[in-house]
């Protein structure tokens, strides 16, 4: 008898294990990475014409999931207190007056970032990234760091380092790569937060450096040893 109850007791404890590994949710993340593009070259890779001459917000990407919850559909009317910000600094640069961007972000990374309480809702994410975003100010920084738009090109170590040296954890800056490889273009900056919304250092890995200079390629790190166009707008005089 105590032989058929260790059995009986064996196999509820391999369910119990097996219940728990079936029903465990997926790994949490463990940083938020808060994307930045500069509009004049993300339209000069997208054909479009921008009026935005200030850094905008690309997006606020937990660093695993992607989808996570399609039954988390996007709503408009649940920020509609958030739409004039969102308008200014987290515009759709193809289609500024669309609130699909903001969908599709919602969609991509928004699901996901809700896995933890303090992000659980449309409301919570998109007003979370605004805040994150207006407490780097990463275009104030760049002005005060005497790094404008300009015909002048600059060192990628002059604009890492000021910006690592500002905000004491290291970005990672990505440009275009134009097939002739003589000169970059500053399109992203990604900087990064732990779980408790505090800066930490973004990571990188082996696949960012993937088709540096294939032409149409899109964003990739940003070479150390070429040199760096940060462009202005178009129509707009440069420094």
């Amino acid at each position: 008898m105590k032989s058929l109850a260790f059995v009986v007791l064996l196999c509820i404890g391999c369910c119990l294990m097996t219940s728990s590994f079936v029903l465990e949710p997926p790994h949490m993340w463990s940083k938020l990475i808060l994307t930045h593009h500069w509009p004049s070259t993300f339209c000069s890779m997208e054909h479009c014409h921008s009026k935005f001459d200030y850094w905008t917000l690309h997006g606020l990407w937990p660093d695993k999931g992607q989808e996570c919850n399609s039954s988390l559909h996007f709503n408009e009317t649940l920020i509609q207190d958030l739409l004039p910000e969102m308008q200014k600094w987290w515009p759709d640069l193809k289609i500024p007056e669309s609130s699909r961007f903001w969908k599709y972000e919602w969609q991509k990374h928004g699901t996901c970032a809700a896995k933890a309480e303090s992000l659980n809702s449309q409301h919570k994410y998109f007003g979370k990234a605004l805040e994150l975003y207006h407490k780097l100010d990463l275009d104030g920084v760049m002005k005060k760091c005497n790094i404008v738009p300009s015909e002048t090109y600059y060192t990628f170590d002059l604009i890492e380092g000021n910006i690592l040296n500002f905000y004491n954890v290291k970005p990672k800056i990505q440009c275009i790569h134009p097939k002739e490889g003589k000169v970059q273009i500053l399109g992203q900056i990604e900087i990064c937060f732990n779980s408790d919304f505090q800066l930490d250092d973004c990571e990188h890995s082996e696949t960012d450096t993937v088709n540096l200079n294939v032409k149409g390629a899109g964003f990739s790190v940003c070479d150390h040893a070429t040199p760096v166009y940060y462009p202005p707008l178009k129509g707009k005089l440069s420094v």
